[in-house]
């Protein structure tokens, strides 16, 4: 028995992929798996099958079409494509996160593509998938573009491949908000995004934070926020959450300052929560200044800062990021607001962005 990959296009009507699998079924052919991909011209249908060995590829072909099939491929396979589906993207998606630049590559091992390209140009209007050629959207910038001469792509397989670039992107954006900050006093803090595993962390800060600073924080009182309420702040909806942690604990030492950046629309609003012994040595400015970068990454218009007017601490940081600002003012309260120029900055791409695979 030999492994064989078959796809082919059937009407997408009740029972004719019974006839298509009954012809197979005829020749001793014995399907492991299959994934039907719905288009606009029918049903694509992907099998992995066991056949004879004294079965060829022309024989295949033959029973595809007595069963009803058109627009058959017929390929050899191995047994790694016993591995179901989702099993494989799931693989390729962990594969992923632990090295981001490996974009190009996953999708060359998704697809089975001749050729994967990344190029600076964005995907524009022409951006989706043709019978040999697919185009996706990089978020960081660029995209990619995927050829293969057999099989066609399917709408499936696109959803698919820009899910994983995505993730990818995501993933990406995240390791470039990591970094270790080296404060003007020579001490350094590892700044990186924040996620709802530091909620015990975070609560600690607030303790051991003064009254005064969470009021400031806060505005409208100084109780510490509850659990619930500092995990929507860790992991905003639209945003950023930064910690910075300060010891030789790694990301288990403890956190001395959170800043947040909450979006809304074209706008996001950016505070700060510094523990009191860490003030006044310039990790505020630092993380100000990360969030206003993330932000115009982002493509927000502006971010506001809504602060108390004798919060001098704060007022300096923003005064320190040598910006164009506008204030208001609504009472005891100031509303900073820094316009943004919208900056995409694509992010360096691997040396994999460009694979081929080998004829």
């Amino acid at each position: 028995m030999a492994l064989w990959r078959i796809r082919a296009t059937v009407d997408d009507r009740p029972g004719y992929l019974s006839v298509l699998t009954a012809s197979l079924a005829l020749r001793g052919v014995n399907i492991l798996t299959v994934q039907v991909h719905t288009t606009e011209v029918g049903a694509v249908d992907d099998f992995l099958v066991d056949a004879p060995d004294r079965l060829t590829e022309a024989d295949l072909r033959a029973a595809v079409e007595r069963g009803r099939g058109r627009d058959c491929w017929v390929a050899r396979s191995e047994a790694r494509g016993l591995a179901d589906q989702p099993t494989r993207v799931l693989g390729l998606a962990t594969r992923l996160v632990r090295e981001p630049d490996g974009a190009g590559e996953v999708l060359r091992t998704l697809l089975g593509a001749d050729e994967v390209t990344w190029r600076p140009t964005p995907a524009g209007p022409l951006g989706g998938v043709g019978a040999t050629t697919m185009v996706l959207a990089d978020p960081s910038g660029g995209s990619y573009e995927l050829r293969r001469g057999e099989p066609s792509f399917t709408p499936a397989e696109y959803a698919r491949a820009q899910a994983l670039v995505e993730l990818a992107a995501t993933v990406a954006r995240r390791d470039a908000d990591r970094v270790t900050l080296v404060l003007p006093d020579g001490a350094e803090v590892l700044v990186r995004p924040a996620t709802v595993e530091d909620v015990t962390a975070v609560v600690e800060l607030h303790a051991s934070c003064s009254a005064r600073s969470r009021q400031r924080r806060y505005l409208g009182g100084a109780a510490c926020p509850s659990p619930a309420r500092l995990r929507r702040l860790l992991e905003p909806a639209q945003g950023l959450t930064l910690v910075a942690t300060a010891g030789s604990g790694g990301e288990a030492a403890p956190v001395v300052a959170m800043a947040n950046l909450l979006g809304e629309g074209d706008e996001a609003e950016a505070a700060l929560l510094v523990r009191d012994d860490w003030q006044r040595r310039g990790l505020g400015t630092a993380l100000l200044r990360r969030l206003l970068g993330h932000a115009e990454r982002t493509g927000y218009a502006a971010v506001l800062l809504h602060v108390q007017a004798e919060n001098t601490p704060m007022l300096r940081a923003v005064r320190r990021l040598d910006r164009p600002t506008s204030v208001g003012r609504d009472g005891s309260v100031l509303t900073v607001t820094v316009p943004l120029v919208a900056r995409p900055v694509p992010l360096p791409r691997p040396a994999d962005a460009t694979a081929r695979r080998a004829r």
